[in-house]
C-alpha cells in the first residue's frame, strides 16, 4: 500500500519553458536510485517535464518521448552525476512487462523517470517522486502537483 506524500507542492505552468524549468528545479533534489513518476493525460507536459529533469541532471542526448521504444537511456553528463532512464509505461501490460525492462538494475547509476507510471512503477523503489500534471481545458496553462511518496 502506498502512503500519501509527506508534503505536496503545486505550481501553475503557463508555457513549456515553465514546465521544463520545474523539471530542472526538481532534478536538483534527485540522485541515482530515485524514481520519478509523471502522471497526467495526453498533452499535460510529461515529456517537457522529463526534458527539464534531464537538462538539470546534465544527461547526454536529446530527451524526447520514449513512446515507441518504451525506455530510452541517457548517459551521465559527467563523473559523479547520475544518468537518466526515461520510460513510457502507457503500453506496458502490467508489472511483468515493467519487470522485463530490468529497471531495478538501472537504479544503481540512474534516475528513472516514468511517464504514465502511476499504479505500476511504485514497486521500483521504497519511495518515489510523484508529479501530477493537468492541463486547463480553456487554456494552455498546465498545473503541477508533486511530492515524495513513501511505501509501506
Amino acid at each position: 500500500m502506498t502512503a500519501p506524500a509527506t508534503q505536496w507542492h503545486s505550481r501553475d505552468l503557463p508555457d513549456v519553458a515553465d514546465t521544463e524549468s520545474l523539471g530542472r528545479e526538481l532534478s536538483s533534489g534527485l540522485a541515482a536510485g530515485d524514481v520519478v513518476i509523471l502522471d497526467g493525460p495526453l498533452g499535460a507536459g510529461k515529456t517537457a517535464l522529463a526534458r527539464g529533469i534531464g537538462a538539470g541532471l546534465g544527461v547526454l542526448g536529446r530527451v524526447s518521448s520514449p513512446t515507441f521504444i518504451i525506455a530510452r537511456e541517457h548517459r551521465s553528463g559527467g563523473p559523479g552525476r547520475p544518468g537518466m532512464v526515461h520510460v513510457d509505461a502507457y503500453r506496458l501490460g502490467g508489472l511483468d512487462e515493467l519487470d522485463a525492462l530490468d529497471l531495478d538494475t538501472d537504479l544503481t547509476d540512474d534516475v528513472v523517470v516514468v511517464e504514465w507510471g502511476e499504479g505500476v512503477a511504485e514497486v521500483l523503489a521504497d519511495r518515489h517522486l510523484l508529479v501530477r500534471l493537468r492541463r486547463d481545458p480553456d487554456s494552455e496553462v498546465r498545473h503541477a502537483q508533486w511530492g515524495w511518496v513513501y511505501h509501506d
